[in-house]
């Protein structure tokens, strides 16, 4: 079981992470107290609320300076303004401030404060008890970034006959150098970006440089499509097309320990896909995204889904868990309400790193574009309010931070019934402290007998009360060793009981 007693500012084994939109939540923050606030000037009382409400860590999502290109491209590509007009119809230019991820330079966006702020942010937010957790993208840089003109070696140039074959694929900066854009090998480049050259040493020197700057402010960092760094996923997007020699060692393999010997506790969080998440674990993250999770809840079974919770606890215990994000569609118009409650509790409740989205909580409908300063003022779903309300209550606690976590199986309630496979049932344990967490996980009403380990049954009476409902279900310890806890859910409903032994 994880200890109970960690020193203070020890990571929990499964904590909780809130991505927040940093130019969002200053723009909303100004409007409350009817000024321009910036990360230093917000009041500490809304910082803390994060703590209350039990994260453990804070990803402020877009911190850095913005590239002035990647802005004038935001401002005129139609699909973006057509996006503005239908979700923020009274946009202006000065709402429009370009990606967050096509970076002019690694230092506090000027909208937001002045660059000591961030590590004047940290040092309160660990006061409270929370990690900062920042931005990197290592695939590329803004098109502008200055880097461009003073070092272009640090970044991707293709071979003459690959410039012919696919002129949108590079730009000239202004000394006359021909650059390749950003690229994910699925996807057209991001035109206002630049692609960082892995296999170039100079260039993972100046990252090692860059993240050990960004570990004297931050307590992580999110690092964006982290896959891309691969050196195979690197040849397969640009190694016909560059000259480098391809290296023996992984750049995630040589950036990561010369950051943790500064700064052992630094988290590295990784955006990753293709099912390269155990690779990246392998190298050093800290965390990487469950995508496989997401999937399976989107398209599969409950037996699926139980399945891959199964994993090994090296695996599974780093994985990070989610139903929305700032690149995916909001969970309630993706999932659809009653399903994507039941997906929260799942992600909210396994082992690993659950995270959180702002607006997630809400029930929020509307997926605002990156590029904008301000998002849409949008009502609060009451019934999804209140059920992450009780369930940010349930797992504020050590027993489901740091305690013991073992899936259960569920047998028919009567013969020929095989809806008890719908149901999904976990528990968390802490010495006399329990939660047991049954979800039904598909579209059909559903009953099934839960097995509960015989060693909690060894007392007369056990009363679970369901944090979703208040209701309280008294059982003897011998109506349970001989028939299991019986339960019967409608599609998509949970119980989050809690009980002592």
């Amino acid at each position: 079981m994880g200890n109970r007693n960690a020193p203070e500012g020890t990571m929990k084994k499964h904590p909780q992470l809130l991505e927040l939109n940093a130019f969002f939540f200053i723009s909303q923050m100004s409007e409350k107290y009817g000024r321009h606030l910036t990360l230093a000037t917000v009041p500490s009382e809304e910082w803390k609320t994060f703590s209350e409400r039990g994260f453990d860590c804070l990803w402020l999502m877009g911190v850095w300076t913005r590239s002035p290109g990647s802005r004038a491209h935001a401002v005129k590509e139609p699909n973006l303004c057509r996006a503005y007009d239908l979700i923020l119809p009274d946009w202006k230019k000065e709402d429009v401030t370009g990606s967050p991820y096509a970076i002019y330079r690694y230092e506090l966006d000027p909208y937001l404060g002045k660059p000591e702020e961030l590590l004047q942010l940290k040092m309160k937010l660990n006061g409270m008890g929370l990690s900062l957790i920042l931005d990197f993208v290592p695939n590329h840089l803004s098109f502008d970034h200055p880097w461009t003109v003073e070092s272009p070696d640090l970044f991707v140039s293709c071979r003459t006959e690959t410039v012919r074959a696919h002129p949108d694929w590079s730009f000239i900066t202004a000394e006359g150098k021909k650059i390749a854009h950003g690229r994910d090998p699925f996807f057209a480049p991001w035109i206002d970006t630049a692609q960082i050259n892995f296999w170039s040493p100079a260039a993972r020197e100046a990252w090692r440089s860059e993240l050990l700057r960004i570990a004297r402010v931050a307590d992580g960092v999110r690092c964006d499509m982290a896959m891309l760094g691969l050196n195979d996923v690197f040849q397969r997007v640009w190694g016909e097309h560059i000259t480098e020699k391809r290296p023996e060692t992984e750049f995630w393999a040589e950036v990561i320990p010369e950051v943790k010997k500064v700064a052992p506790n630094f988290l590295f969080i990784g955006e990753v896909y293709w099912d390269l998440d155990w690779t990246l674990q392998q190298l050093g993250f800290d965390f990487t995204y469950d995508k496989t999770l997401f999937d399976r809840m989107f398209f599969d079974s409950p037996t699926s889904v139980r399945d891959h919770l199964r994993a090994e606890p090296a695996y599974r215990d780093k994985c990070l868990r989610f139903i929305e994000n700032h690149d995916e569609e909001r969970a309630t118009v993706n999932f659809g309400k009653q399903k994507s409650r039941a997906a929260g509790m799942i992600t909210s409740t396994v082992p690993g790193l659950r995270f959180f989205h702002d607006g997630q909580m809400q029930g929020r409908r509307i997926r605002t574009p990156i590029h904008l300063r301000r998002e849409p003022k949008e009502a609060p779903n009451p019934e999804i309010s209140d059920m992450y309300k009780r369930l940010l209550r349930f797992i504020k606690t050590p027993v489901t931070h740091d305690g013991e976590w073992m899936l259960l199986n569920t047998r028919p309630a009567w013969e020929n019934n095989e809806t008890h496979q719908a149901i999904l049932v976990w528990l968390w344990g802490w010495q006399q402290d329990w939660k047991m967490v049954v979800i039904n996980y598909s579209l059909i009403r559903a009953q099934a007998f839960i097995r509960i380990p015989e060693f909690l049954l060894r007392q007369f009476f056990i009363q679970f009360r369901d944090a979703l409902t208040d209701k309280v279900y008294d059982h003897t310890g011998e109506e349970l060793s001989q028939r299991g806890l019986y339960v019967d859910l409608h599609p998509w409903q949970s119980h989050l009981f809690e009980f002592k032994v």
